[in-house]
């Protein structure tokens, strides 16, 4: 079995892998570095899984939670949606850790297979919302989860790619012969930040209509958990090969988006979030492009070869932008952002999750997952779904 991963994308240079090789980026100039690519034979994603939670808020709601703000600055009913195209969004029961909900969702991943969890060499927890700084979140899900002592552990943080970073990671050690079946897992709770924006909003009276924008974001996120369960050649039942992908970095802009200081994810949590909203939005999109070129080559994929996307959940002005960078058509996407908003890392393989149960994923499609993540990151991996039954 030919191993070819986590390599550097040099157009100018065919580099031949190596039987199990990992070329490591500090081998290579920092000016030759371009896109980080990765390719599987032995990868397959067996089910992907996802938990709502049931209250419902919608941006009307939040705008007349918001109306000393709105009166002060004389501002239209409805700007929200309107900006956003995200209708609303739900949250978990006050004083609900993620690390519980994580438990729920990964149990869904691990019945719809029937998989022996004493087969799980590794548990990633990806969701920006940890239950506390120390020990990892993932520490407290595995022990939910009855996993073996063999079980590798530990979370993983990177905005709204954490999930999907995690499904890199153990998908190389599966690919290695590391371990045979791994589990990632994140829960997003909103409450804490929506409801502590609008405090701010309506306390600070020295806000003006520009400097509320850097605020907007924070008021479309929203709760949600999702799941995956990967599997090598051995274990799969289901047919649907992880064939690998590409990422990359631009990181002159990672001032767009920053939350305040890092503090426990508890209850009593109440973080703020400032995001330059239309700076991100462009040069996201500009990092996803000159990524998509090169996520084409790596799967030897034209466009028309892709049958359905996946992207991170922004809003519409973020989603028309992207598909017009790219190239594609919106006939092809699934969303979830107008009745979920943004549910940050969860965001992807959640509203994956939901397509599928849908049925807007047919045996023999390829799928193309195409996250972006403040800071500035981009992960774009694609999949040969061949699954009669869903996910």
């Amino acid at each position: 079995m030919e191993n070819h991963f986590l390599h550097l994308h040099d157009p100018a240079h065919d580099y031949s892998p190596r039987e199990s090789s990992v070329i490591i980026a500090g081998s290579y100039p920092p000016e030759r570095f371009s896109t980080a690519t990765m390719k599987y034979e032995n990868v397959y994603i067996e089910s992907i899984n996802y938990s709502i939670p049931d209250e419902i808020v919608t941006s009307d709601e939040i705008e007349s939670r918001l109306e000393p703000l709105y009166t002060r600055l004389r501002l239209p009913q409805g700007r929200l949606e309107l900006m956003t195209g995200i209708r609303q969004r739900r949250f978990w029961p006050r004083g609900m850790l993620p690390g519980e909900k994580s438990i729920e969702t990964a149990e869904k991943a691990l019945a719809a297979r029937g998989m022996d969890r004493g087969r799980i060499g590794a548990l990633v927890h990806g969701s920006v919302c940890r239950d506390y700084l120390e020990p990892a979140t993932a520490a407290g899900v595995h022990h939910g989860l009855g996993l073996g002592n063999n079980c590798l552990l530990y979370d993983v943080s990177n905005a709204c790619l954490g999930l999907l970073n995690g499904m890199v990671e153990v998908a190389n050690m599966i690919e290695l012969g590391q371990i045979s079946a791994a589990l990632v897992v994140g829960t997003e709770s909103s409450r804490g930040l929506v409801e502590t924006t609008i405090k701010q909003l309506n306390d600070d009276t020295s806000l003006t209509r520009a400097k509320i924008k850097l605020a907007v974001a924070s008021m479309t996120i929203g709760s949600a958990s999702a799941a995956i369960l990967l599997t090598d050649r051995e274990l799969s039942s289901s047919g649907n090969r992880l064939l690998g992908g590409v990422a990359r970095a631009n990181t002159d802009f990672c001032h767009l988006c920053r939350s305040d200081r890092d503090q426990s994810a508890d209850a009593d949590m109440s973080p703020l979030m400032w995001t330059d909203s239309e700076a991100l939005m462009r040069e996201g999109v500009k990092t996803a492009q000159a990524a998509f070129d090169d996520f084409l080559v790596e799967l030897d994929w034209k466009r028309e070869d892709i049958d359905r996307t996946f992207c991170h959940q922004v809003g519409s002005a973020h989603r028309k932008l992207t598909f017009e960078a790219l190239r594609l058509d919106t006939a092809i996407d699934y969303t979830t952002f107008a009745t979920l908003g943004n549910t940050g890392s969860v965001a992807l393989p959640m509203t994956a999750a939901k397509g599928i149960e849908d049925g807007h994923v047919s045996k023999n499609s390829r799928l193309a997952f195409l996250g972006i993540g403040s800071g500035i990151n981009v992960l774009m991996l694609g999949i040969d779904w061949q699954d009669d039954g869903g996910g």
